[in-house]
């Protein structure tokens, strides 16, 4: 299905309430998701708002399925840290996207200190992915079964892996993914990749060579790390997702989510133009009918990769450091529920839609958010309010006040944005052993054991 150019116009009569995974779902997309870890789940608070499904209908683990958590040991698989997630995602009724099979980070010394022959690193490849594939068999959506193989410049990276077997190392990953879980959709993921350059016509390459070689992969990860202000056009983005899909898989989707300010503290108009570029992307995927939804990494700035990655940077997401939600959120529900009523009915207007994207309140239930049939106002007015709501400014070390939700609902924004690439960058972290046991969505986590570090705040890395 594809949907008609949006112009962002707010719904002023409606008569049901909804929130992002709902409006997605009712635009035909199949989730809009968030990425968490596993230290975030310490958090009732934070616990509360990602165990709804309204919001949220997928969950991807940021660090527990990688390499250096599963298999630290040659041989000797652990599934404690990756298994965090998916039952925390079980017990809502959330699906998972399953990250990452083969990743250049985030490996264990004795993958990057051992001298690998070809043969040698094909049964060990084999070894690791069946092990971890068969145990996650039936529970994952997806696997990001290669992470982030091609560099900045449009070259295969240089790993343990390219230097014992090529490109073709590529190809056996599918091959082992495939038979360890088959019902899985299998995908390579990266950043940069959004925009059109030379690190994305290397992945179109990426996509032929596993398909010459008989194998299959049916999905491209977008991870869509972005610069507030420097947005790719709608256009280009739309352009690259169906060069994809000519390309030969099935589907696209946003992995790893974000639009981060280059400086701080922002301000309202930094907010406004936040708001405008999270909707380009919004906009640009339900125009691309394999696009099959957004994750966004992570869902609240409390707890994002960005400001550990690169100090002084940061504000990146939907939510504030207080878990309430900014401009943007507002911005992309309207462009969500203005999807949904064309897809019921593409001659609807917005006075006669029955779906309007929530006000959220400080203090309302994450599961009884009700719809404002106040009307709509303009994008700078809802990020100046929001501003005006701090109790304090964010700081450049990122650290802000809770603050109250927006006294406006949605915001009427402008298509398009400028078109410049940006990318994100790489970070290693390992993944904490974490609680096992999660209970009601309202409640807090309790652990199994004590981490290394309980306070020490767990943010979703990059890759």
């Amino acid at each position: 299905m594809r949907v008609s150019a949006i112009t962002g116009l707010a719904l002023s009569a409606t008569t049901a309430s909804a929130q992002l995974n709902q409006l997605a779902k009712a635009a035909g997309k199949s989730y809009f998701g968030t990425g968490t870890d596993n230290g975030e789940l310490y958090d009732s608070a934070y616990v509360k708002i990602t165990s709804s499904t309204e919001n949220f209908g997928q969950l991807t683990p940021a660090n527990g399925q990688k390499w250096d958590a599963t298999e630290s040991n040659q041989g000797s698989f652990s599934f404690a840290n990756g298994d965090i997630v998916p039952n925390f995602a079980k017990k809502n009724g959330q699906i998972v996207r399953c990250h990452t099979l083969l990743y250049r980070s985030q490996l264990p010394s004795w993958v990057t200190s051992t001298k690998w022959t070809a043969e040698t690193l094909t049964s060990m490849l084999e070894s690791h992915i069946s092990n971890v594939a068969r145990h996650y068999k039936g529970q994952c959506y997806s696997w990001d079964v290669v992470n982030e193989a091609i560099d900045d410049n449009g070259e295969y990276r240089d790993t343990v892996f390219f230097q014992a077997l090529g490109a073709d190392y590529i190809p056996l990953a599918f091959k082992f993914a495939a038979a360890a879980d088959p019902d899985a959709k299998l995908y390579y993921n990266d950043y940069n990749i959004e925009a059109s350059n030379a690190k994305q016509k290397k992945a179109v390459e990426l996509v032929k060579l596993v398909k010459d070689a008989g194998e299959r992969i049916d999905g491209m990860g977008l991870q869509g790390h972005f610069i507030v202000g420097s947005m790719t056009s709608q256009e280009d983005l739309e352009s690259v997702m169906n060069e994809f899909i000519a390309a030969g898989v099935s589907e696209v989707a946003y992995t790893e989510f974000d639009v981060k300010f280059n400086s701080l503290p922002y301000d309202a108009a930094g907010l406004e133009q936040q708001a405008q570029d999270y909707t380009t992307v919004i906009r640009a995927c339900l125009n691309v009918d394999a696009c099959v939804g957004w994750t966004i990494w992570d869902w609240t700035d409390k707890y994002s990769w960005v400001p550990n990655t690169f100090p002084g940077q940061g504000g990146a997401c939907l939510y504030d450091e207080g878990l309430q939600p900014k401009p943007a959120y507002f911005s992309v529900s309207s462009v969500l529920a203005a999807a949904t009523a064309s897809a019921i009915s593409p001659s609807a207007s917005a006075s006669s839609s029955s779906v309007q994207a929530p006000t959220i309140s400080p203090s309302a239930s994450n599961s009884s958010v009700q719809a404002s049939a106040t009307p709509a106002t303009s994008a700078a007015a809802s990020s100046a309010n929001f501003i005006t709501a701090n109790q304090t400014q964010p700081t450049a070390a990122n650290q802000t006040q809770p603050i109250a939700a927006p006294a406006t609902t949605l915001s009427t924004l402008a298509l398009g944005g400028s078109a410049t690439t940006t990318a994100g960058q790489d970070s290693a972290a390992t993944a904490s052993v974490l609680p096992s046991t999660v209970t009601d969505a309202a409640s807090s986590v309790r652990p199994s054991r004590v981490p290394c570090s309980k306070k020490r705040r767990s943010r979703a890395r990059q890759g």
